[in-house]
Protein backbone atom coordinates (compact mmCIF):
# COMPACT_ATOMS: atom_id res chain seq x y z
CA UNK A 1 0.00 0.00 0.00
CA UNK A 2 1.14 3.53 -0.76
CA UNK A 3 2.80 4.91 2.42
CA UNK A 4 0.82 8.15 2.26
CA UNK A 5 -2.46 6.29 1.84
CA UNK A 6 -1.52 3.94 4.67
CA UNK A 7 -0.82 6.88 6.96
CA UNK A 8 -4.20 8.45 6.14
CA UNK A 9 -5.99 5.16 6.74
CA UNK A 10 -4.29 4.61 10.07
CA UNK A 11 -5.15 8.13 11.19
CA UNK A 12 -8.78 7.68 10.16
CA UNK A 13 -8.94 4.32 11.95
CA UNK A 14 -7.57 5.89 15.13
CA UNK A 15 -10.04 8.76 14.82
CA UNK A 16 -12.92 6.29 14.49
CA UNK A 17 -11.68 4.20 17.41
CA UNK A 18 -11.81 7.13 19.80
CA UNK A 19 -14.76 9.00 18.30
CA UNK A 20 -17.47 6.50 17.31
CA UNK A 21 -19.55 5.54 20.33
CA UNK A 22 -20.82 2.02 19.77
CA UNK A 23 -24.20 0.93 21.09
CA UNK A 24 -23.95 -1.56 23.96
CA UNK A 25 -25.20 -5.12 23.84
CA UNK A 26 -28.97 -5.29 24.23
CA UNK A 27 -30.18 -6.18 27.74
CA UNK A 28 -32.48 -9.11 28.35
CA UNK A 29 -32.44 -12.89 28.36
CA UNK A 30 -30.33 -14.49 25.67
CA UNK A 31 -32.59 -17.46 25.25
CA UNK A 32 -36.25 -18.09 24.69
CA UNK A 33 -38.85 -20.05 22.77
CA UNK A 34 -41.23 -18.85 20.07
CA UNK A 35 -44.24 -20.56 18.51
CA UNK A 36 -45.45 -20.17 14.95
CA UNK A 37 -48.21 -17.68 14.26
CA UNK A 38 -50.59 -20.45 13.16
CA UNK A 39 -49.47 -23.12 15.60
CA UNK A 40 -50.94 -26.59 15.18
CA UNK A 41 -50.11 -28.49 18.42
CA UNK A 42 -50.44 -31.96 16.96
CA UNK A 43 -47.89 -31.12 14.25
CA UNK A 44 -45.01 -30.82 16.70
CA UNK A 45 -43.08 -33.21 18.91
CA UNK A 46 -40.27 -31.00 20.20
CA UNK A 47 -39.04 -27.47 19.58
CA UNK A 48 -36.26 -26.99 17.11
CA UNK A 49 -33.10 -25.72 18.77
CA UNK A 50 -31.45 -22.67 17.19
CA UNK A 51 -28.09 -21.56 18.58
CA UNK A 52 -26.42 -18.35 17.39
CA UNK A 53 -22.78 -17.53 18.11
CA UNK A 54 -20.77 -14.49 17.14
CA UNK A 55 -20.23 -10.76 17.47
CA UNK A 56 -22.35 -7.70 18.25
CA UNK A 57 -24.91 -8.58 15.58
CA UNK A 58 -25.75 -11.69 17.60
CA UNK A 59 -25.41 -9.79 20.90
CA UNK A 60 -28.07 -7.32 19.73
CA UNK A 61 -26.12 -4.08 19.83
CA UNK A 62 -28.26 -1.25 18.49
CA UNK A 63 -31.66 -2.20 19.92
CA UNK A 64 -33.22 -1.70 23.35
CA UNK A 65 -33.87 -5.35 24.24
CA UNK A 66 -32.89 -8.85 23.16
CA UNK A 67 -36.45 -9.49 21.97
CA UNK A 68 -35.79 -6.98 19.16
CA UNK A 69 -32.42 -8.47 18.18
CA UNK A 70 -31.42 -10.74 15.33
CA UNK A 71 -31.69 -14.25 16.77
CA UNK A 72 -35.27 -14.17 18.09
CA UNK A 73 -36.36 -12.65 14.78
CA UNK A 74 -34.71 -15.55 12.94
CA UNK A 75 -36.42 -17.96 15.34
CA UNK A 76 -39.86 -16.47 14.65
CA UNK A 77 -39.43 -16.74 10.91
CA UNK A 78 -38.24 -20.34 11.12
CA UNK A 79 -41.15 -21.23 13.39
CA UNK A 80 -43.63 -19.84 10.89
CA UNK A 81 -41.95 -21.62 7.98
CA UNK A 82 -41.81 -25.08 9.56
CA UNK A 83 -44.84 -24.69 11.85
CA UNK A 84 -42.89 -25.73 14.92
CA UNK A 85 -41.78 -23.98 18.09
CA UNK A 86 -38.17 -22.82 18.02
CA UNK A 87 -36.01 -22.65 21.12
CA UNK A 88 -33.20 -20.12 20.66
CA UNK A 89 -30.08 -19.06 22.52
CA UNK A 90 -27.08 -16.85 21.82
CA UNK A 91 -23.40 -16.88 22.74
CA UNK A 92 -21.93 -13.56 21.66
CA UNK A 93 -19.98 -10.47 22.65
CA UNK A 94 -19.39 -7.04 21.19
CA UNK A 95 -16.06 -6.95 19.35
CA UNK A 96 -15.73 -10.71 18.86
CA UNK A 97 -13.66 -12.13 16.03
CA UNK A 98 -13.91 -15.56 14.45
CA UNK A 99 -11.10 -16.65 16.76
CA UNK A 100 -13.25 -15.94 19.82
CA UNK A 101 -16.06 -17.90 18.18
CA UNK A 102 -13.66 -20.79 17.67
CA UNK A 103 -12.13 -20.94 21.13
CA UNK A 104 -14.82 -19.54 23.43
CA UNK A 105 -18.34 -19.68 22.03
CA UNK A 106 -18.31 -23.00 20.20
CA UNK A 107 -17.11 -24.90 23.29
CA UNK A 108 -20.07 -23.39 25.19
CA UNK A 109 -22.55 -25.11 22.88
CA UNK A 110 -23.70 -28.34 24.49
CA UNK A 111 -26.22 -30.97 23.49
CA UNK A 112 -28.14 -31.49 20.28
CA UNK A 113 -28.49 -28.47 17.99
CA UNK A 114 -30.77 -28.39 14.97
CA UNK A 115 -29.47 -25.11 13.51
CA UNK A 116 -26.19 -23.38 14.34
CA UNK A 117 -25.89 -19.80 13.11
CA UNK A 118 -22.35 -18.37 12.97
CA UNK A 119 -21.93 -14.63 12.59
CA UNK A 120 -18.52 -12.95 12.81
CA UNK A 121 -16.18 -11.16 10.43
CA UNK A 122 -16.52 -7.40 10.77
CA UNK A 123 -14.14 -7.25 13.73
CA UNK A 124 -11.60 -9.45 11.95
CA UNK A 125 -11.61 -6.94 9.10
CA UNK A 126 -11.40 -3.88 11.32
CA UNK A 127 -8.63 -5.44 13.42
CA UNK A 128 -6.70 -6.12 10.18
CA UNK A 129 -6.26 -9.79 11.01
CA UNK A 130 -4.35 -11.69 8.34
CA UNK A 131 -6.13 -13.59 5.63
CA UNK A 132 -4.35 -16.76 6.70
CA UNK A 133 -5.66 -16.44 10.26
CA UNK A 134 -9.19 -15.78 9.01
CA UNK A 135 -9.18 -18.85 6.74
CA UNK A 136 -7.75 -21.06 9.47
CA UNK A 137 -10.32 -19.94 12.03
CA UNK A 138 -13.29 -20.19 9.68
CA UNK A 139 -12.38 -23.69 8.55
CA UNK A 140 -11.91 -24.83 12.14
CA UNK A 141 -15.22 -23.30 13.20
CA UNK A 142 -17.13 -24.99 10.38
CA UNK A 143 -15.50 -28.34 11.08
CA UNK A 144 -16.44 -28.11 14.75
CA UNK A 145 -19.91 -26.82 13.96
CA UNK A 146 -20.70 -29.83 11.80
CA UNK A 147 -20.06 -32.11 14.78
CA UNK A 148 -22.41 -30.09 17.01
CA UNK A 149 -25.35 -29.31 14.75
CA UNK A 150 -27.51 -30.94 12.12
CA UNK A 151 -27.42 -27.78 10.01
CA UNK A 152 -24.98 -24.87 9.94
CA UNK A 153 -25.26 -21.46 8.34
CA UNK A 154 -22.44 -18.92 8.21
CA UNK A 155 -23.08 -15.18 7.91
CA UNK A 156 -20.83 -12.64 6.25
CA UNK A 157 -19.53 -9.52 7.95
CA UNK A 158 -22.00 -6.73 8.41
CA UNK A 159 -21.76 -3.41 6.59
CA UNK A 160 -19.23 -1.23 8.45
CA UNK A 161 -18.11 -0.08 4.99
CA UNK A 162 -21.45 1.75 4.68
CA UNK A 163 -21.51 3.19 8.18
CA UNK A 164 -22.36 6.91 8.05
CA UNK A 165 -20.05 7.44 11.03
CA UNK A 166 -16.82 6.41 9.28
CA UNK A 167 -14.64 8.52 6.94
CA UNK A 168 -14.91 7.80 3.21
CA UNK A 169 -11.36 6.51 2.68
CA UNK A 170 -11.70 4.10 5.61
CA UNK A 171 -15.04 2.87 4.28
CA UNK A 172 -13.50 2.13 0.89
CA UNK A 173 -10.67 0.15 2.47
CA UNK A 174 -13.12 -1.81 4.63
CA UNK A 175 -15.22 -2.55 1.54
CA UNK A 176 -12.16 -3.97 -0.25
CA UNK A 177 -11.34 -6.23 2.70
CA UNK A 178 -14.94 -7.33 3.16
CA UNK A 179 -15.24 -8.17 -0.54
CA UNK A 180 -12.28 -10.52 -0.20
CA UNK A 181 -13.53 -12.02 3.06
CA UNK A 182 -17.03 -12.61 1.66
CA UNK A 183 -15.73 -14.36 -1.45
CA UNK A 184 -13.39 -16.55 0.62
CA UNK A 185 -16.17 -17.43 3.06
CA UNK A 186 -18.54 -18.37 0.23
CA UNK A 187 -15.90 -20.63 -1.27
CA UNK A 188 -15.14 -22.39 2.01
CA UNK A 189 -18.82 -22.88 2.81
CA UNK A 190 -19.32 -24.50 -0.58
CA UNK A 191 -16.40 -26.82 0.12
CA UNK A 192 -17.97 -27.95 3.38
CA UNK A 193 -21.53 -28.02 2.09
CA UNK A 194 -22.92 -25.47 4.56
CA UNK A 195 -25.14 -22.50 3.81
CA UNK A 196 -23.77 -18.97 3.60
CA UNK A 197 -25.65 -15.67 3.73
CA UNK A 198 -24.15 -12.48 2.31
CA UNK A 199 -25.54 -9.53 4.24
CA UNK A 200 -22.47 -7.43 3.50
CA UNK A 201 -23.67 -6.56 0.01
CA UNK A 202 -27.43 -6.28 0.56
CA UNK A 203 -29.18 -3.03 -0.32
CA UNK A 204 -30.15 -1.62 3.06
CA UNK A 205 -33.59 -0.43 4.11
CA UNK A 206 -33.77 3.32 4.66
CA UNK A 207 -33.89 3.10 8.46
CA UNK A 208 -31.32 0.34 8.77
CA UNK A 209 -28.92 2.09 11.17
CA UNK A 210 -29.26 2.37 14.92
CA UNK A 211 -28.52 5.64 16.71
CA UNK A 212 -24.78 4.85 16.79
CA UNK A 213 -24.65 4.72 12.99
CA UNK A 214 -22.76 1.46 13.15
CA UNK A 215 -25.15 -1.31 14.23
CA UNK A 216 -28.58 -2.22 12.87
CA UNK A 217 -31.78 -0.74 14.23
CA UNK A 218 -34.84 -2.90 14.85
CA UNK A 219 -35.69 -2.46 11.15
CA UNK A 220 -32.13 -3.41 10.24
CA UNK A 221 -32.30 -6.61 12.25
CA UNK A 222 -35.65 -7.41 10.68
CA UNK A 223 -34.10 -7.10 7.22
CA UNK A 224 -31.06 -9.16 8.20
CA UNK A 225 -33.17 -11.92 9.75
CA UNK A 226 -35.11 -12.26 6.52
CA UNK A 227 -31.90 -12.60 4.53
CA UNK A 228 -30.60 -15.26 6.92
CA UNK A 229 -33.74 -17.39 6.79
CA UNK A 230 -33.95 -17.11 2.99
CA UNK A 231 -30.44 -18.58 2.78
CA UNK A 232 -31.33 -21.66 4.87
CA UNK A 233 -31.64 -24.22 2.09
CA UNK A 234 -32.44 -26.98 4.59
CA UNK A 235 -35.71 -25.54 5.92
CA UNK A 236 -38.02 -27.26 3.39
CA UNK A 237 -36.39 -30.57 4.30
CA UNK A 238 -36.87 -29.90 7.99
CA UNK A 239 -40.51 -29.05 7.44
CA UNK A 240 -41.08 -32.37 5.71
CA UNK A 241 -39.03 -34.70 7.90
CA UNK A 242 -38.59 -33.51 11.50
CA UNK A 243 -41.18 -34.88 13.92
Amino acid sequence: MNPVRKTFLLSQALWAKYTVRLAPEAPGERHGIVSPSSFVPEASARPLRLVAIGDSLVAGSGVEHQDLALTPRIARKIADMVNRPVQWETHAKLGSTMRRVRYRFLPEVKGHVDILFICAGSNDVMARRSREDWLDDLRAVIEQARTRADHTIVCSAGQPHHSPKLPAMLRRELAHRIDWQTAASQRICREYGVDFVDVAHAELVSDFWASDGFHPSASGYEQASGLVVQAMSFLPEMTATIR
